[in-house]
């Protein structure tokens, strides 16, 4: 019964172009039968008051609305977090953004700026004790504290370009990662982050970088001198955001990295 009714929702999903349908139907059976996806080779039997359950959430993945969304989390290194409407759904391509960070620091303060769901700040407080986490859409926010609210994160409301924004730590943060919008307007996205991650979690301006401006010298502000820095960015940028941090005179050992796909991916350096 469970191959039957997940090969159909795989042929539904793939009717109306989902990438990876087969995934999908497997982890919305694997949700609703309140089983690990590798496990679902074991059910015997889909309980038929469950069968219109899963039935309707294939019906609204087909729909194009997020996986996440309809089971209201998202996992990114190793964590599951609660996301939905109103907050950008993390990716797996930022856990490399982590990676790198963790690999660089593990001690002293850390902070995530533009931080969403806190999907970065709750990865990283898992090894750096002391993380500041600053978010200003007040959408995301309450999709933020929930994620931190049984961490060692504090959660800063307000614009992570403004000088102001956690002035009374200028020069001492060891570790500043961010993940800010950066998609140009004009760039085609399929309808699942368009129309259903918030616009103010993705876009950058027309060349996508009206954040990642004023965000580069926020950064060199908080960081301490020799303090480690990350920023994912659209993979069209991978020159020119390298090139933004080597003009500005406050990054040296400015490195770019490409994500699983080969595409440029994400920059860091170290503050001057």
């Amino acid at each position: 019964m469970p191959r039957r009714l997940i090969a159909e929702a795989t042929s539904r999903l793939n009717a109306a172009g989902v990438p990876s349908a087969r995934v999908d139907a497997e982890l919305l059976a694997a949700f609703v039968l309140d089983v690990p996806r590798g496990r679902l080779v074991l059910v015997d039997e889909f309980p038929p008051e469950l069968v219109t359950r899963f039935e309707e959430l294939v019906a609204r993945r087909a729909e194009r609305i997020p996986l996440q969304h309809l089971t209201g989390r998202a996992h990114f290194a190793g964590l599951e977090l609660a996301v939905g409407p109103g907050v950008f759904v993390p990716r797996p391509e930022t856990e490399l953004l982590v990676e790198w960070g963790l690999s660089q620091v593990r001690a002293g303060i850390a902070v995530d700026l533009c931080s969403g769901s806190g999907a970065i700040a709750c990865a990283v407080a898992r090894t750096i004790p002391v993380v500041y986490a600053v978010e200003r859409d007040p959408d995301a926010l309450p999709w933020l504290r929930r994620n931190t609210q049984n961490t060692s994160v504090t959660v800063v409301p307000g614009d992570a370009t403004d000088p102001s924004t956690l002035a009374d730590l200028d020069g001492t943060v060891d570790l500043l990662l961010t993940n800010p919008p950066y998609v140009p307007t004009t760039e085609a996205l399929p309808p699942e982050v368009i129309d259903h991650d918030p616009a103010v979690a993705l876009f950058g301006g027309e060349d996508g970088l009206s954040v990642i401006r004023p965000l580069l010298v926020r950064a060199a502000g908080l960081l301490r001198t020799g303090g480690s820095f990350g920023m994912e960015h659209d993979d069209q940028h991978g020159e020119s955001v390298p090139a933004l941090m080597a003009a500005s005179g406050d990054w040296e050992a400015v490195t770019a990295h490409r994500d699983l796909a080969g595409r440029p991916r994400f920059v860091t350096a170290v503050r001057r």
